[in-house]
């Protein structure tokens, strides 16, 4: 068990059992559902329907991350994010993350009520996001990326170069190790060899000390072996989720949250039997 401290005074206890983060796209191209919540208000709907279903953290994003998506203003990316996170945080019970490496948009977002900063470049395209929290207290979501850079070979030894890079950041920033969860980074710039090996080795990342959170949704690594209709996408999600359950993933980013949710609580029940035994 583990407890990880975020903004806003709040904590959530990791480990016992899976914890859901239902993915909120709030742009027009998301590879999966880009256009399906881009109005706060479909977005807002959506957010309190994985909630019902049993997300313990809602991850709201206004610039896809999809290989060859165009980028966004930070503008453009605060007007589509900070109303959906004003109205999600005013409900009071639910726990908010924002999907951004900009460190002005982190600021915004946890003073409009974000408890959680999820970087998708790990803190290494703008540092400042670290100090940003630092200074506000919000949980931290590193996760590894091979965009933009040179990769060691082997898919574990990269992981390792690539977040030990990103915790120096967030120590120097000031940020305590009990606010930090760590993300492999499934499919970014990753073929499907090097995902599979990744999952296969995946318990060795526990050799880093933190929570891991992981985001296989609907990616060409859940899709291309169960074919490519949102069906067998979350087919494929929910394997790859109670895989990695089973060799020590505790924060599963997920689309569809009642599937993945079902096929977490078998995971949680072999992990407890295995526990007690």
């Amino acid at each position: 068990m583990m407890r990880w401290h975020i903004a806003h005074g709040r904590h959530l206890d990791l480990g016992a059992r899976s914890l859901l983060m239902g993915i909120l796209n709030v742009t027009p191209d998301s590879f999966s559902d880009g256009g399906e919540f881009d109005r706060p208000e479909r977005a807002i709907q959506q957010a309190r329907r994985m909630i019902g279903e049993g997300a313990a953290i809602i991850d709201v994003g206004g610039e896809s991350t999809r290989p060859g998506a165009g980028a966004v203003s930070a503008r453009e990316e605060q007007s589509r994010i900070l109303p959906v996170v004003e109205a999600l945080s005013s409900d009071g019970g639910s726990l908010v993350s924002v999907d951004t490496y900009r460190a002005e948009t982190a600021r915004l977002a946890v003073a409009a009520g974000a408890h959680i900063v999820n970087d998708v470049h790990g803190l290494q395209r703008e540092p400042d996001i670290a100090h940003v929290a630092a200074e506000t207290g919000a949980g931290l979501v590193i996760m590894h990326t091979g965009r933009g850079r040179e990769k060691l070979a082997d898919v574990i030894a990269d992981q390792f170069l690539f977040l030990n890079r990103s915790l120096e950041i967030a120590r120097h920033a000031g940020i305590p190790d009990d606010r930090i969860v760590l993300d492999p980074g499934f499919a970014f710039a990753k073929d499907g060899e090097e995902n599979l090996e990744l999952m296969a080795r995946f318990g060795e990342l526990r050799a880093l000390g933190f929570p891991l959170l992981v985001g296989t949704s609907r990616k060409r690594l859940a899709r291309h072996l169960v074919g490519g209709t949102d069906e067998g996408r979350d087919v494929g999600t929910a394997a790859t989720s109670v895989i990695l359950r089973l060799k020590g993933a505790s924060i599963f980013r997920v689309h569809n949250v009642a599937v993945n949710r079902d096929a977490l609580a078998f995971a949680d029940a072999v992990r407890e039997r295995e526990t007690a035994e």
